[in-house]
């Protein structure tokens, strides 16, 4: 039979009240009396129960996060970032995997409500009017990464992904590039789709190019369809002499198609990235690409949350900066 909390009063000698305070860290009690608790709790090997200390504090220091694909690397390096916060104010992530449409969003909020999680970030989804009516059911506070909202009351943490990708087109224009083509992610998708599309065609007219809808072709942010959107630009011969992908797995996967036709990178075709991931440094040869501080916005994220939990107050959006990292998949085109 597991130790009990009133196991733990008996062994150390002390009320059921005094080891919760313990456990809370709510004070009120000698550094002898707590030495002499913790002790009890590891000789007995109690474990607390988050439900029944959530009785006293109401709360079980747990988070929920969700994800559209928890197997991404983006979706790795933003929870290394989320947990490592909790983790260091003793709290517990709980991750779920909503499949990039969303289609169990609703089932894990459940889930979250029934496991009484304190708040909840999400990840790369749109807050749909139905998920914030559960979220304003629930009664807890949600923090957005890598989306935003109009939603009152609910902040942010991303990159300015229109910023992001003229910064990147510019940067292939100054290299001597005057016909690039783009690999986007999801058509319509109002997060990282439509404004990283709107950053490419302002950059493009602002330097005087004109915009070709031929140059531009879609994927889901995976290596598989940056596979599958490069064979389909290598089929339509625009002339293209750079790729600019929305993630980089689609860029890996485009180097990778590139390779298989026998194109060098970047001495006949440059190709550049988006996130700077771990893979992106991994890669033969190494990937130029956009970096946003996923580990960063990760822990921001966790911090704006468990602030909100604990103060019961709003926070602020935040708009993180980014930056273009030169690698070796980019090279200047000789002056015409």
């Amino acid at each position: 039979m597991n130790p009990t909390i009133k196991d733990v009063a008996q062994k150390a000698n002390v009320s059921i009240a005094t080891v919760s305070r313990v456990l809370n860290n709510l004070g009120g009690y000698s550094d002898k009396t707590r030495q002499k608790v913790n002790q009890s709790i590891k000789e007995l090997g109690y474990q607390p129960n988050a439900i029944a200390r959530g009785l006293i504090n109401k709360r079980t220091q747990t988070i929920g996060v969700l994800f559209p694909d928890v197997s991404s690397s983006f979706s790795s390096a933003l929870l290394q970032g989320i947990d490592e916060f909790a983790h260091d104010r003793n709290y517990s992530v709980v991750v779920c995997n909503t499949d990039k449409k969303g289609s169990r969003t609703l089932k894990y909020l459940q889930l979250l409500r029934e496991k009484q999680v304190d708040g909840i970030i999400f990840s790369s989804e749109v807050l749909k009017k139905e998920y914030y009516e559960v979220l304003e059911s629930m009664g807890i506070p949600v923090v957005l990464v890598s989306s935003k909202t109009d939603f009152a009351k609910v902040p942010y943490v991303k990159v300015d992904d229109y910023q992001a990708v003229y910064d990147a087109i510019s940067y292939l224009i100054a290299k001597g590039h005057r016909n690039i083509a783009m690999i986007s992610g999801t058509e319509g998708d109002p997060n990282a789709g439509t404004p990283r599309i709107a950053g490419y065609r302002k950059a493009l007219e602002d330097h005087g190019i004109s915009f070709d809808n031929g140059n531009i072709v879609y994927g889901d942010f995976s290596f598989s369809s940056g596979c599958t959107a490069m064979e389909e630009l290598l089929l339509r011969t625009t002339g293209a002499t750079a790729v600019f992908a929305a993630s980089d797995e689609m860029a890996i996967g485009a180097l990778s198609v590139a390779a298989k036709h026998g194109l060098n990178v970047p001495e006949d075709f440059s190709i550049m990235g988006y996130d700077d991931l771990q893979l992106a440094q991994m890669v033969n040869p190494p990937l130029t690409t956009v970096r946003q501080p996923l580990h960063d916005i990760g822990m921001i994220a966790s911090g704006k949350l468990i602030t909100m939990i604990e103060t019961e107050e709003d926070v602020s959006s935040m708009t993180v900066p980014h930056s273009i990292v030169e690698r070796q998949t980019v090279r200047s085109l000789p002056s015409r």
